[in-house]
Formats: structure tokens, C-alpha cells, sequence
């Protein structure tokens, strides 16, 4: 089954890349490995504006978190023009706007590990990752991700 099988089986639209907001690129490519840039939280096309243990629950982090993959997996698809290329989601690193006493910055990342994991398979899908706590991410989005993914 191909990647495009399982994003449609889910109703998964992938988007197109976002025009950066600031001096950067969207992702680079050195030899095999592609680099996304971060990509913050998004809701309706505006920032996810929130922090969790504050305005946010893990719950709610969590479907941020998931809504992220899907825009990081539209960029994939933009940076190598066929997601089945992709032989590894190699790292995942995600910044979680958080109180000081917040402490499930991991359980709120799972939302993009798992789907990740469900349309890459357990092979391609299961990658490193960081969670961090981070006082502020840009334009207030409660969470943001970026990734790093191995070609074939």
C-alpha cells in the first residue's frame, strides 16, 4: 500500500508548503537526509494560539501536534516530490508552549509520532524524538515541530 493509500484511507489533504515568516527555508537536502523546518500549530489557517497548563490540555496539545505532522508530511511531499521515497522518519523535535509545571510535553508529541507512525508503518515511522517545554514559541502557537527524514 502506498503512502497516498493510507493518507486518502485517513482523509488526510495534504497541504501546500507554507511561505516561511521569517530568513529561512522550508527544508533542505544534504545527500539523503531532508530537513524540515519547524512548522508551528495551526488551526482554521491562523496560529494554535495557547499554552499548555495554562489555557490548554494535553489533549487539546496533542491534536496540534498531530495537525503539525500533516502539514511537515505536505512539505516532505513538496521537498521530494513522492512520499514513498521516504525510507525513514529519522528524528522528530518538538517545542511545547508550557507552564513551568507542565510535564506532559511528551504525551502531547505523540499526536505527530503516532501519525507518523500509522501512515509511514512501524518500520519507516518510528523515529528519535526530543519534547521540550519551551515559555514562548512564535505567535503564541502551542506547539511547534520540525523533522528529519532519510531517502531512499
Amino acid at each position: 500500500m502506498s503512502i497516498y493509500d493510507t493518507l486518502a484511507r485517513l482523509n488526510i489533504t495534504l497541504p501546500p508548503v507554507a511561505i516561511p515568516a521569517a530568513a529561512y527555508v522550508p527544508f533542505v537536502q544534504t545527500g539523503n537526509l531532508v530537513f524540515l523546518s519547524g512548522h508551528i500549530a495551526k488551526k482554521d489557517g491562523k496560529p494554535w494560539v495557547g499554552q499548555l497548563g495554562k489555557t490548554m490540555a494535553t489533549e487539546e496539545g496533542k491534536a496540534a501536534a498531530r495537525a503539525i505532522a500533516v502539514d511537515l508530511m505536505g512539505t516532505l511531499h513538496a521537498a521530494v516530490g513522492d512520499l514513498n521515497r521516504v525510507k525513514r522518519i529519522v528524528k522528530v523535535m518538538s517545542l511545547v508552549n508550557s507552564t513551568g509545571d507542565f510535564t506532559e510535553q511528551h504525551l502531547v508529541t505523540n499526536g505527530a509520532s503516532e501519525l507518523l507512525g500509522e501512515v509511514f508503518g512501524p518500520e519507516k515511522g518510528a523515529h528519535a524524538r526530543s519534547a521540550f517545554g519551551v515559555a514562548q514559541i512564535p505567535l503564541g502557537a502551542c506547539v511547534e515541530i520540525e523533522l528529519i527524514a532519510e531517502l531512499a
